[in-house]
């Protein structure tokens, strides 16, 4: 039996995509993926060169987003269709192909396995709190939100460029945003800027678009910082620290004002490319002792929790019967949450968490 689940633990994998953060953390769950961590390093190094060479038309992109325009894309997606559903009849097709089109348009991140040997000098670091990741675009006098698999969530106006008719004076003006919305606080948390005012800026470093952002969003004067007819959302952007030892620890000694999920870690020379990249690196905060290997500050966001050493079992007894796990999902959320699924994270009304509550009245 033992050795069976020595197999189970270093054989099984609840995604395609290499170090999902749908899944357990590799090292920390003892589980090893069949991509190594030199195999991270490698991806980062190929992803870093072909983007020097590989120039993609973010200009056409970002307008057709902003502005819905998808003539021509969707000429050729009916003929894709027409291969395999000849027969079909076609109800609503445009509501039910729009999706598609805004799906898969965030950056996202892998577990960070293997730690960059230039962590200090080229990565910066954002603390991330808990919320629904978004899609965000201003445009046409209109403030629209999508989810990561491209479902329209929401519609108001708002006083970034484009987003309301106060400020959209021209079609031109329209800024993609990448946020994360928290519902509790009724905030939009930017993590990350694709087009502002019309300039995109796919194409450009993280160094330039942080810089980017900061600059834009102190030009607002605090407008899309407050809750107003026109503005019924906060607009905050994230700050982003050095990755040094000192400068990791003094942001995990920091008292935010919402609720943490994560640590976010961006390569500064990383373009924004929409999928999963080996660029931008994803730890929960109590894991930083272990990854990086530095000790930290005791403080509430690197306590860790009693659920994190029950991952292996977890993952064991999924492999085992899928169906046993709580949840039983086996794809990751479509909310788009920077959080660990039902593998590591117990839900708040689970029979374990129900027994640490007892356990604590008992104390």
């Amino acid at each position: 039996m033992d050795e069976l689940s020595q197999v189970l633990a270093t054989s099984f994998s609840v995604s395609r995509d290499p170090n999902s953060i749908a899944a357990a953390h590799p090292r920390l769950s003892q589980y090893k993926s069949k991509f190594s961590s030199q195999d991270q390093a490698e991806r980062r190094r190929k992803l870093l060169d072909l983007q020097k060479s590989k120039r993609l038309d973010y200009v056409n992109h970002a307008r057709r987003l902003a502005e819905g325009d998808w003539v021509g894309v969707e000429d050729e997606a009916e003929e894709d269709d027409d291969d395999g559903e000849s027969g079909e009849m076609d109800v609503d097709s445009k509501s039910r192909k729009l999706p598609k089109y805004y799906a898969n348009q965030l950056m996202l991140s892998e577990w960070l396995v293997d730690v960059p040997n230039d962590m200090a000098e080229d990565w910066f670091l954002v603390v991330c709190p808990v919320g629904k990741r978004c899609l965000t675009i201003a445009s046409k006098g209109s403030t629209v939100t999508y989810t990561r698999s491209g479902y329209c969530v929401n519609r108001f106006p708002s006083l970034l460029p484009g987003g309301s008719r106060h400020n959209s004076s021209t079609g031109k003006e329209y800024t993609i945003l990448d946020c994360v919305y928290n519902e509790l606080n009724r905030t939009y948390y930017i993590l990350d800027v694709m087009c502002w005012r019309g300039h995109p800026v796919y194409d450009c470093q993280t160094e330039f678009r942080f810089f980017w952002l900061k600059s834009k969003l102190e030009e607002e004067a605090g407008g899309l910082k407050e809750v107003s007819k026109i503005n019924p959302f906060k607009f905050v952007g994230l700050q982003h620290f050095a990755c040094t030892p000192d400068a990791v620890c003094q942001a995990l000694s920091v008292d935010f004002p919402y609720q943490v999920d994560g640590l976010l870690f961006y390569h500064k020379q990383t373009h924004y490319t929409p999928g999963s990249t080996p660029l931008v690196g994803w730890l929960k905060p109590y894991m930083v002792p272990d990854i990086l290997g530095f000790t930290v500050p005791a403080t509430p966001l690197t306590v860790k929790p009693d659920y994190a050493n029950d991952q292996i079992q977890q993952i064991i007894e999924h492999k085992k019967n899928p169906s046993s796990v709580e949840g039983g999902a086996k794809e990751a959320p479509e909310s788009g949450r920077y959080e660990l699924e039902h593998l590591s994270t117990p839900k708040p009304n689970s029979p374990k968490v129900k027994r640490e509550k007892v356990k604590k009245m008992e104390t």
